[in-house]
């Protein structure tokens, strides 16, 4: 009977209302799946943690997610507490880079509970890849300014980088079903390669990689047109890999399309680690209301399930990621549980509990 460590990192503003919804669910699993079980660690990180230590990613958090089998991240970081720069505590970045989590990865699904978004209500399931380690955000912390007159961040783009997270890309669309419109199984490189020398190299890059998947259709486009076709035929994605910055900018909007950044899970992996939390952030504006939808959370936590499932062979934790998806369509299925962020009026509490009644009747 496998027993998973997961490092519990809430966070800041609405992170520890929506982890504690997740925990509930993953607790909820032992019913239906007894032969999967869980020790959970809780540890600081943030922008609170920084205001009271002068660190947001403390080094006994990061040892322990480094020790964890599995990190489940809340959100991080509040608009009022900066570093001394100017910019904004992002903890997460930070992990991103510390444990190698080259690999973005965003699922676009749009469940039939949710109200429709687009006009005739299109079928969405595609995966956004997100290059999480270089791109633009290679410059954090270390672009230059020049007094009032002068500002540079570079964009770093490296064969090494862009290859791993183009097989990745190509590797899930392998696992996949294939695009809603079609079925047929593609990879969309979207970049800016008819501008940017750093974006004709990624593609290169890409179709370097592709010539090792001849049953995968490849495609490609414009990352300023990619946020049109995202409204007017996101049935034609399945599976888009991008630049750290872009990947960051169509995952956002691709959330608005399935109901918004509540409804977005994430995982952010490597080689050895992974991070999963919810694509939205602290929302300070809502925190300790009792509002926040903690579907992204939750979803994140079923993503978890599936990598470590992947990871160890076991098919108990893939399983259970399964059992997360199916309740959280059935809890869906009632306008009753619908959260704010939906048009409903369920507290994240009780979307919580519906999602977690349907793990255990599963």
């Amino acid at each position: 009977m496998p027993t998973y460590n997961i490092a519990v990192l809430p966070g800041d503003g609405v992170g520890p209302e929506v982890v504690a919804e997740a925990l509930k669910v993953l607790l909820a699993l032992e019913e239906p799946h007894p032969d999967l079980r869980f020790t959970f660690s809780q540890h600081r990180v943030g922008a609170g943690c920084y205001a009271e230590t002068g660190n947001d990613l403390p080094e006994s958090t990061l040892e322990a997610c480094k020790q964890a089998d599995a990190v489940l991240f809340g959100s991080a970081g509040d608009p009022d507490v900066r570093f001394p720069d100017g910019t904004e505590i992002a903890p997460q970045l930070t992990l991103r880079f510390e444990m190698d989590l080259y690999a973005g990865i965003r699922p676009i699904k749009k469940f039939p509970g949710v109200p429709p978004l687009l006009e005739g209500n299109p079928p969405l399931d595609y995966v956004i890849m997100r290059e999480n380690t270089e791109g633009l955000y290679a410059s954090r912390g270390a672009g230059v300014r020049l007094g009032d007159s002068l500002a540079v961040d570079n964009m770093v783009i490296t064969r090494a980088g862009t290859e791993r997270i183009v097989r990745y890309a190509f590797e899930i669309a392998k696992q996949r079903k294939g695009a809603p419109a079609d079925g047929r199984s593609r990879v969309t490189s979207v970049d800016k390669a008819n501008i940017l020398k750093s974006m004709a190299f990624f593609r290169q890059i890409f179709d370097e990689v592709a010539e090792s998947y001849p049953g995968i259709e490849r495609d490609y486009a414009y990352v300023d047109a990619f946020t049109v076709y995202q409204l007017k035929s996101p049935a034609w994605y399945d599976v888009v890999v991008a630049e750290n910055m872009f990947g960051d900018i169509i995952s956002d909007l691709a959330a608005a399309t399935i109901g918004g950044m509540g409804m977005a899970p994430s995982a952010d992996v490597g080689d050895r680690y992974g991070v999963f939390q919810p694509s939205h952030g602290t929302a300070p504006d809502i925190a300790g209301q009792g509002i926040a939808n903690p579907m992204a959370q939750v979803l994140s936590a079923g993503m978890m399930l599936s990598w470590l499932g992947a990871r160890h062979d076991d098919t108990e934790a893939i399983a259970a990621s399964e059992t997360i998806d199916r309740a959280v369509d059935r809890a869906l299925d009632d306008p009753k549980n619908h959260p704010v962020d939906l048009g409903g009026a369920a507290g994240t509490s009780k979307v919580g509990d519906a999602v977690a009644e349907a793990v255990a009747n599963s």
